[in-house]
């Protein structure tokens, strides 16, 4: 008589296979979400460039982003949190439509946008590919991700009210280099289940590439001879 396999699970691998397909349901609503969001933040950019309307400034930016922001979180378990998800990026869409206008009136501007919609896109991909597939766990990078967030913002804040151009691109390069680790970060997390919340990883993963996308065109424009 020929000896049957042994298909018996132990509770380890009955919780790691749980586990896996939990994270896997994560990860395909997350890019599913972020898809989509992607989308009708560059739909609402599109409308406010050819609307031609004027930039919100300092101020209403930073308290609608982080008024949403706040609705987001409080409502990520129910329904209403993806009205507030759609509301937050097709706001921030809405913001950088008067960036892009400004940047594609300069001689070289088409050129500078589409080198940082490109760049911004071979970062995304590269480095979600590589913690996809190599499965690593960044998540002792969170520690130093937040605090170097916030030095950067506090310091971009400074480089805007004392109007210090130089500290402002050294500000979008700290951001470059935060937002590609908070990719690698956060699909991590996703990947080891310390997100299960596919909201909010959708929001962090889309804050990632709205600063990469506006640092890359503010480095790629200077560097193209915007002042």
């Amino acid at each position: 008589m020929l000896n049957q396999p042994n298909t018996m699970q132990t509770p380890g691998t009955a919780y790691a296979g749980t586990a896996a397909l939990a994270s896997n349901k994560v990860i395909r609503n997350t890019y599913l979400l972020l898809s989509m969001t992607l989308a009708f933040s560059a739909l609402t950019a599109g409308a406010s460039m050819a609307l031609n309307l004027p930039h919100p400034g300092l101020i209403l930016t930073l308290v609608g982003y982080f008024g949403l922001l706040f609705l987001t979180t409080k409502f990520r378990d129910s329904a209403l949190g993806l009205t507030f998800v759609f509301a937050l990026t097709g706001f921030m869409g809405y913001t950088l439509g008067p960036i892009l206008n400004a940047y594609l009136a300069l001689p070289n501007g088409a050129q500078v946008v589409m080198m940082a919609m490109g760049g911004t896109a071979a970062i995304f991909v590269g480095l979600s590919a590589y913690a996809l597939s190599s499965r690593k766990n960044f998540s002792f990078m969170g520690s130093f991700l937040m605090v170097g967030i916030l030095v950067a913002f506090l310091a971009g804040l400074g480089a805007v009210f004392f109007e210090l151009p130089g500290l402002s691109l050294a500000v979008s390069a700290m951001f470059v280099l935060l937002m590609s680790g908070l990719i690698l970060y956060e699909t991590s997390n996703i990947i080891h289940g310390g997100e299960t919340n596919y909201i909010m990883a959708t929001v962090t993963l889309y804050v990632s590439i709205f600063n990469l996308f506006t640092s890359l065109l503010h480095l790629l424009g200077f560097a193209g001879g915007d002042d």
